[in-house]
């Protein structure tokens, strides 16, 4: 399953939020160092309940909207 998601980082919580056809990600980390995209990757892990091998970012891995796979 491929989803959208628009990430926003350094905010104050961290919550993913699905809006129609694509997801919000509020990210507490910082978009440095990877960090915002590893946080995302945890989230969507407890959301999904799989294991972070299961996801890949396929694009927009330096960008505030992504592209991710979710294998079930």
């Amino acid at each position: 399953m491929i989803i959208k998601v628009k990430v926003k980082p350094s905010s104050s919580y961290s919550e993913i939020v699905e809006m129609g056809d694509y997801f919000i990600a509020n990210l507490k980390s910082p978009a440095e160092n990877n960090r915002a995209n590893i946080e995302l990757i945890k989230l969507l892990c407890r959301r999904y309940s799989v294991d972070h091998r299961r996801i890949k970012i396929k694009s927009g891995a330096a960008s505030n909207y992504k592209l991710v796979e979710v294998d079930f």
